[in-house]
């Protein structure tokens, strides 16, 4: 990657950032779907390469220079991480298949925590990976689930969150960022109101590490999850950030090989240290490795200036969208924008808006986006969602207004009109 000191007036970045990413060349248009998966620079798809023909072996139990080589390279890309969340030590990171995957590590981990005249709770604008674990969780434990409620704005309402806790209540979970509407929790305010009254708080970070410095030590979460593919890396990887000590006391989800000090038919298993406790099997070292890459990049570019970027293209699309009466931007996503833009086109079903957006080359999210209890509370059938990385400009932004314009009620809001999914 070799960028020049040159910024454009439309972006905080330096010149050059769109050349990082080959798949933008065969694009038709646009892509403005970046909160589902964003796409992967050189240097990601160079360190996977690098690693498929340079290192790959199975990691801490081949007694070979090769093995020994991606133990290393694997231990190497935790360590980055711990970096990049300021965790306190490496061990506080766990490789997941993705922020699903840690969030359900958790709830399986925590389960003793819960039953009858217990509760946990959670924000009302939870994405279904950080709602689901902890809905089934209290059906199977004969808890309570309870929801904080969401305001018109799409923000925690605060005093009804703190309302809501109290001794019986072991459990919090929370989005950092909506991946609905991009609003950003007052994650800290929250955790520490939490803690306050007993509670462990697991943070959905899905939406917030690929547009802000994080520092888990800073928010005193006990648990930060987030996903490898909206952050520029790899899919089929994620990270499950704890405090060591609560990481010690997680059940392993899944048990076999890698977790355990020896197995005997009479004696009890003996498990190993966290994070190899909590990693059964053979690790995704590759995306990993990976991961660790796309860290380093958004790190080459600077974080203040991602950060940057993304409040002026999240602001100008605001501004743009708002010029048309026939569309409404949902929520304030201006206040303190975190990459995500989510409106409706009067009259319009959101899957006719992004069908006939795709027909001319843009991308964009439409629906419900796995979070249909917040769009129920919003009103809302669903929304077309654009959302932003750092390839993404103003001219984006300008292309994807204009198309609006061609934009008509077809199929779905005429035969459908009430139908969802996704």
């Amino acid at each position: 990657m070799t960028h020049t000191a040159q910024e454009s007036p439309a972006t905080a970045l330096p010149a050059g950032v769109r050349d990082d990413f080959p798949i933008l060349t065969t694009l038709p248009g646009p892509y403005l779907d970046n909160a589902a998966t964003a796409h992967k620079p050189r240097t990601v798809l160079d360190a996977i390469t690098r690693y498929y023909t340079t290192a790959n072996s199975n990691v801490g139990r081949g007694y070979h220079a090769l093995g020994r080589r991606s133990t290393d390279v694997y231990e190497q890309a935790r360590a980055d991480v711990q970096e990049a969340l300021g965790a306190a030590q490496p061990e506080e990171v766990v490789f997941t298949a993705g922020t699903t995957d840690a969030v359900n590590t958790v709830a399986d981990g925590l389960r003793h925590l819960l039953g009858p005249g217990k509760a946990v709770l959670v924000s009302g604008m939870e994405h279904n990976s950080n709602l689901l674990p902890w809905r089934r969780l209290a059906e199977e434990t004969g808890a309570q689930l309870r929801v904080a409620p969401v305001d018109a704005r799409g923000r925690v309402d605060t005093e009804a969150f703190t309302a809501l806790l109290g001794p019986e209540v072991p459990l919090v979970a929370l989005s950092h960022v909506s991946n609905v509407l991009g609003t950003v929790n007052p994650v800290e305010q929250l955790v520490a109101a939490a803690h306050r009254h007993g509670a462990l708080v697991v943070v959905d970070g899905a939406q917030a590490v690929p547009h802000r410095a994080v520092d888990v030590r800073a928010l005193d979460a006990d648990f930060y999850c987030f996903s490898a593919h909206k952050v520029y890396g790899p899919m089929g990887t994620g990270v499950l950030y704890g405090k060591r000590d609560l990481l010690d006391e997680l059940r392993p989800p899944r048990v076999g090989g890698g977790t355990v000090k020896g197995v005997h038919a009479t004696e009890p298993v003996r498990y190993v240290p966290v994070p190899a406790r909590l990693e059964a099997g053979t690790p995704n070292v590759a995306g990993a490795v990976g991961l660790a890459a796309a860290l380093r990049y958004l790190d080459g570019l600077g974080r203040d200036a991602v950060r940057a970027h993304d409040e002026q293209l999240v602001r100008y699309a605001v501004h743009r969208l708002s010029e048309r009466p026939d569309v409404r931007v949902i929520g304030a996503p201006e206040e303190d924008p975190s990459g995500i833009v989510s409106f409706v086109v009067d009259g319009v079903h959101p899957y006719d808006v992004g069908g006939q957006l795709d027909e001319q080359g843009i991308a964009v999210r439409c629906g419900v986006h796995c979070a249909s209890t917040f769009l129920d509370d919003l009103g809302l059938l669903g929304t077309v969602r654009a959302s932003f990385a750092v390839y993404n400009t103003r001219a984006d932004v300008d292309t994807l207004v204009g198309a609006l314009d061609a934009v008509r009620p077809d199929v779905w809001t005429n035969e459908h009109p009430t139908t969802r999914f996704l």
